[in-house]
């Protein structure tokens, strides 16, 4: 007997005679909870998931295996997929937002093993699959994970044994440059070999994969110690950990860096994963994670050498989280270019420091440190927003060639490949 009265439930609305036709009860049917046993076995539903759902003032409350939402009655109007609100050819939405009644409540609501129905007061329906409101409720969203990495020191790097991609692989095959790209996006570092050291070969390699992005410094640029920039890369001495170009307001995604010759020594490149040691910082003092999280600084880079002029100014905090779930995407660390400190007030500056000063000894842990000789032929690709690189000093004459790639692209080629980016 309650499993007639539940299929019936499910099946009908609650609805009150008038004269102008039916209306949909809105008392008692605020406080009733409906719920559904789905049938196992159901290809689109892993196992037997349980469903419930309860209307509120304003939204409507659905409870779908281990997931419970709240999904507000304008964002069921403004997201559905009909084919007259939404162009699943574009893949964009056609329905004007803006004409949606803030006020507007559903008719009638119905559920059955993977949909739920939504009838609006002008009669158009929306169906939703339960699995796709998992995925794309904020509720889902903060469980899951947009960028899957493998945080790393030194030791945990050199045990994965991260293969290098030959070029020819990376150049002529989906799967070599899948590979590749899959390293990059785990670790925030890759390795491409065999690349014939000049700058145009190192060009073709940057072009597999994104737009190169031309910034102040050009295309594709030489780098040598001859301080033709007003820069102190450009030099010998040895350069500290730091995240480049944290003076634009939207930091360059990735680095591209090939050595083409080095008659000398030293000269190593340094390597730190930024966001191993920003997790440590969370682990141990969560307050000081979010106070680096939320202050904004500037950074800036004034020129003046030669034909060279520029004053830049980027504005953002040290750490950049998704506010949904706390998930880090961008670290902009370099003591080099700070600008004065004067977007924070006396009281919050003291503990700032002591915050920056928990993240830098972090970042400067020896195990956290992996050093790497670059050599030609072996072309490295650095995830700007992640990795921390640096230098030590070197004698004699030492020539790299390299660029920036614009992210998003870099990010639609993994996509395209099947990866998650």
């Amino acid at each position: 007997m309650w499993c007639r009265r539940l299929a019936w439930l499910l099946r009908e609305p609650c609805w009150q005679r008038e004269s102008s036709g039916r209306r949909w009860l809105w008392p008692p049917c605020d406080t009733r909870t409906v719920v559904a046993t789905l049938t196992r076995g159901h290809h689109t539903v892993p196992g037997s998931l349980p469903c419930a759902w309860q209307l509120h003032g304003d939204h409507l409350e659905l409870r779908y295996g281990n997931t419970l939402m709240r999904l507000d009655f304008v964002w069921l109007r403004d997201h559905c997929r009909s084919a007259s609100c939404y162009n699943a050819k574009t893949n964009q939405r056609s329905l004007d937002t803006a004409s949606v009644d803030l006020a507007i409540r559903p008719q009638a609501v119905r559920v059955d093993e993977t949909t739920l129905f939504l009838t609006w007061p002008d009669g158009h329906v929306t169906r939703y699959g339960l699995e796709w409101l998992v995925k794309n409720s904020y509720e889902g969203q903060k469980k899951q994970v947009m960028h899957p990495r493998i945080l790393w020191n030194a030791e945990i790097y050199r045990q994965a044994q991260v293969p290098s991609v030959d070029c020819r692989s990376f150049l002529e095959t989906d799967e070599g440059l899948k590979e590749f790209l899959q390293n990059f996006l785990l670790y925030g570092i890759a390795f491409v070999e065999n690349v014939t050291p000049t700058k145009e070969d190192t060009e073709i390699l940057a072009e597999r994969i994104s737009i190169i992005r031309e910034t102040i410094y050009g295309r594709m640029w030489y780098f040598t110690s001859d301080f033709s920039r007003g820069d102190t890369a450009y030099t010998k001495l040895a350069l500290d950990r730091h995240t480049d170009t944290t003076y634009f307001q939207e930091p360059c995604g990735i680095q591209v860096f090939h050595c083409l010759k080095h008659e000398g020594t030293g000269g190593r490149t340094l390597l730190v994963d930024g966001f191993h040691a920003a997790e440590q910082v969370l682990r141990r003092a969560p307050e000081q994670f979010e106070l680096l999280s939320k202050v904004p600084l500037k950074h800036e880079y004034v020129e003046n050498v030669g034909g060279c002029h520029n004053h830049m100014i980027g504005v953002g905090p040290v750490l950049n989280v998704y506010p949904w779930n706390n998930e880090l995407y961008l670290i902009r660390y370099n003591n080099y270019d700070r600008a004065v400190i004067n977007t924070v007030p006396y009281d919050v500056v003291r503990r700032w420091y002591h915050a920056h000063r928990t993240l830098t000894t972090e970042l400067r842990r020896p195990e956290n440190e992996l050093w790497v000789k670059l050599k030609p032929g072996k072309a490295l690709f650095v995830d700007n927003w992640r990795v921390l690189h640096g230098r030590e000093a070197f004698t004699g004459y030492r020539q790299l060639c390299g660029c920036y790639l614009t992210r998003d692209d870099v990010l639609n080629t993994a996509r395209l490949l099947g990866l998650q980016a």
